[in-house]
């Protein structure tokens, strides 16, 4: 049984967001463990492709610094499998459709199980094409998680009646919106969501302090720190696990008030 929904069993969840082999797997694993150990409910892996159109500067930049280093998708699955002989929460692979083209979608997703990968977010992949994914997801007890944004009014019912796992939010498209603003839309996109599922909702709020993810984690089921932990490893290289921590606990703690 899919155990993604456990992630929002204890609370606000807090997710966190790391680019696998961004400085080096070992880093990475240590920023997991850390992250986790300061109340990360869901950890996010981003496995690199060398073209990420949907991110950011910063995890563009990540993505390409993990392709150098020699990261390839089979040595995502075997630092996985690592990883799960003590990380035990809730983990989802984020990557490209080409990604899993190129391995093999039935090998991909068998990999997934295998190794314990409970979702998979492709950015990348339109609602209206999913169902060539969805399928081999459903055979091997993989969520295939949808995005909805903060745009997306004629188009969340439809998506939000068939989410699986969790639903992702992201609220900083369509735009440079105040965080009040961010706020205000996101609440009328809950509202809408909620008329047509229960399923948990994570916002993605990039680079929100601790007290306005507060605010976004109100009117949701956790929050999700896409690029914050990324930016600490592109600033302090294999010593950012410590300054992870320390983030992620802020903002536990700050959503959990």
């Amino acid at each position: 049984m899919n155990k993604l929904k456990t992630a929002f069993d204890h609370g606000k969840a807090a997710v966190t967001f790391l680019t696998c082999g961004d400085p080096d797997l070992d880093t990475t694993a240590a920023a997991i463990r850390t992250a986790v150990e300061n109340g990360a409910d869901l950890i996010e892996l981003g496995i690199p492709f060398s073209d990420p159109t949907a991110e950011g500067a910063v995890i563009q930049e990540a993505s390409l610094r993990a392709l150098k280093n020699g990261v390839t998708t089979d040595r995502v699955f075997d630092f996985v499998r690592e990883l799960r002989e003590d990380v035990t929460v809730p983990m989802v692979f984020v990557t490209y459709a080409n990604v899993v083209y190129s391995y093999g979608a039935e090998r991909f997703l068998s990999s997934c199980r295998d190794v314990g990968v409970d979702g998979l977010i492709l950015p990348d992949l339109p609602y209206e094409e999913k169902e060539e994914f969805l399928s081999v997801c459903r055979r091997y007890d993989v969520a295939l998680i949808s995005t909805v944004t903060l745009v997306s009014a004629k188009r969340i019912p439809m998506i939000a009646k068939e989410a699986e796992g969790f639903l992702y939010v992201l609220a900083n498209g369509g735009g440079s919106r105040t965080a009040d603003e961010a706020h205000a839309a996101l609440g009328q996109v809950m509202k809408t969501v909620r008329e047509y599922t229960d399923i948990p909702c994570a916002v993605d709020f990039a680079y929100a302090s601790p007290e306005q993810a507060a605010r976004f984690a109100a009117l949701a089921d956790g929050v999700i720190a896409s690029s914050d932990a990324v930016k600490l490893l592109a600033e302090h290289g294999s010593a950012a696990p410590a300054y992870i921590g320390d983030y992620v606990r802020s903002l536990k703690n700050g959503i959990s008030v």
